[in-house]
């Protein structure tokens, strides 16, 4: 526990938890805050399933990460100078999505929504090298988790908080207040350090955009470790893309459930990412996949009770609480292994090609569920999405075989 407590009360912990909010606050804006205002002026239901594909910079950003490891610019230091300027750009992404009209310009909607996304893309980018460099090894495992905390407190600050403003002021203004937010990330950038560059930067753009290709691909299995980072959470993500229809079609108010998601989602997003932490510590990356990835599928198949039974606040409330927590472990350690995987010398492409796999179910396999549902219906969808964490956990199984020989600290 001493251990725990000196790892988890220092400045990099703070950082991270920090920055996690800042990556945290952007996602919802595109997926449920907007799904709601759509959904509010009678925007159909598939047109809302397809604006899931403005999301695609998160699933496209290792394109052009190699820019972000090869160039600085000339304040602030590699990684800091090219965050701060995405922040403010996000900043004011954000404040400009506000000020669109869903049913009058839904092109321009979309075309503000993809700049969001693109900004957001970028700042996660960036983010991942700092942690990546800023942590030991041994930290990545409670870094991440604190980082997974920070960004579950920013989806439930544009969220839940989002969502209860937005039944007392124009969503207009709620995407305002939102934009405000971001000078957490702006002000925690301004006083972190930047990291020093133990491993070199590539020496020329060519090996800035092919060097880190090369380095992972050599690599044993490295095909099957895409495979699984893309699996591993797909079901999780393709259901919630849906979750902010779902309740709303069952009969709940955005503020009831706003006010669930507060007040039980937001200590259990807590607990999950302390618990995580813990367990990651004593555990190890690898088992901590097997214990959370099931737990990530049980969860979704709460959805699926929740559409066969008579909607109570006390069930969503379950509901909710449930998802929240082993999503919340399930993306720490995924998020540790991830950064785990990495060369020091091109974290932010590496990372940013594992972890726009990771963007893929929340886009492109996301995109056709509005479809699903009005073919499967609500309860049968969510039966899908459980089904399909299988593939996550038969790849996980051979990743543990692979390991049970080595004393790799995943």
């Amino acid at each position: 526990m001493k251990i725990f407590l000196r790892s988890l009360l220092n400045r990099r912990m703070l950082v991270s938890l920090l920055m996690g909010f800042s990556c945290g606050v952007p996602l919802l804006l595109t997926i449920t805050v907007l799904q709601a205002w759509m959904q509010e002026v009678g925007v159909n239901i598939k047109v809302i399933g397809l604006f899931s594909l403005v999301g695609l910079p998160y699933t496209l950003k290792f394109l052009w990460a190699p820019v972000l490891d090869r160039f600085s610019l000339p304040l602030f230091g590699r990684r800091r100078g090219w965050l701060l300027l995405f922040q403010i750009l996000l900043m004011l992404a954000i404040a400009g999505l506000g000020l669109t009209n869903p049913v009058a310009n839904p092109a321009l909607v979309a075309g503000v929504a993809f700049l969001v996304t693109f900004f957001s893309a970028s700042q996660d980018i960036v983010v991942d090298a700092y942690r990546r460099e800023d942590l030991t090894d041994n930290e990545l495992g409670l870094g991440s988790a604190l980082y997974v905390n920070g960004y579950r407190v920013g989806m439930l600050v544009a969220g839940s908080g989002g969502l209860i403003l937005a039944d007392h002021i124009p969503f207009r203004l709620v995407y305002l207040f939102l934009a405000a937010t971001m000078l957490v990330g702006i002000v925690t950038t301004c006083f972190c350090r930047e990291p020093e560059m133990t491993h070199g930067t590539p020496i020329d753009f060519k090996e800035a955009v092919i060097g880190p290709f090369v380095d992972y691909f050599t690599r044993p299995g490295a095909w099957l470790l895409l495979a699984f980072i893309l699996f591993y959470k797909i079901g999780d993500q393709m259901a919630t893309t849906m979750t902010m229809p779902f309740y709303l079609e069952i009969g709940f108010s955005k503020t009831e459930i706003g006010t669930i998601v507060k007040l039980f989602g937001f200590w259990a997003t807590i607990s999950g990412g302390l618990l995580g932490g813990v367990i990651l510590l004593r555990l190890g990356i690898l088992r901590s996949l097997w214990i959370f990835g099931i737990l990530q599928a049980v969860s979704t198949s709460g959805f699926a009770l929740l559409a066969n039974l008579p909607p109570t606040l006390s069930l969503l409330a379950g509901v909710i609480a449930f998802e929240n927590l082993s999503g919340g472990m399930g993306t720490a350690a995924y998020v540790a292994y991830m950064a785990s995987l990495t060369n020091k010398r091109f974290t932010a492409t590496q990372y940013a090609l594992l972890s726009s796999l990771m963007g893929i179910p929340r886009v492109l396999a996301a995109a056709p569920t509005g479809y699903a549902v009005a073919a499967l219906g609500w309860s049968n969808f969510f039966i899908f999405c459980t089904l399909a964490a299988l593939p996550g956990l038969i790849l996980l199984f051979w990743i543990n075989r692979e390991n049970r020989s080595t004393t790799s600290p995943v």
